[in-house]
């Protein structure tokens, strides 16, 4: 399993809740995003990107989101997050994720997501803080 997570520095591992299946007996394609904001956030956390607004004005919001579906998943399985940053610019970067299914060891769902660095006082994008560019290099390079 780790072969397909091996290219992501981050990888989280959720459990599939019953309650995220739909009328057609496997998750909802909502939960697939949700399952990529823990992964997003838990890559914010190895490089210090504070989402606590008590501590800083500005942080990332998401500009888009996409999501390539492969495999259903069902309930019960544990899934693995992979979570990698693979474009900065000058104000953003974007994201990719990849799911692995523990019960049948293979990517169910691959995803992307950009997010744009945000003044919440001002009301405008701004850009990417260099501690933080860093500390993606650095997560990066692991």
């Amino acid at each position: 399993m780790h072969e397909l997570l091996q290219t992501f520095p981050v990888i989280s591992e959720v459990k599939v809740a019953w309650g995220e299946m739909d009328a057609l007996q496997h998750v909802n394609n909502v939960v697939y995003f949700r399952y990529f904001e823990s992964a997003r956030l838990s890559y914010f956390q190895k490089i210090n990107l504070s989402l606590d607004s008590s501590q800083t004005t500005i942080g990332p919001v998401l500009a888009e989101t996409n999501c390539k579906y492969k495999l259903p998943i069902t309930y019960p399985d544990t899934l693995f997050i992979g979570a990698k940053v693979i474009d900065i610019q000058e104000d953003r970067f974007t994201m990719e994720y990849q799911i692995v299914s523990q019960k049948i060891d293979k990517v169910c769902t691959q995803g992307q997501a950009t997010c744009v660095m945000f003044d919440f006082i001002n009301h405008c994008k701004v850009k990417l803080p260099s501690k933080i560019t860093q500390g993606i290099l650095d997560l990066e390079a692991c």
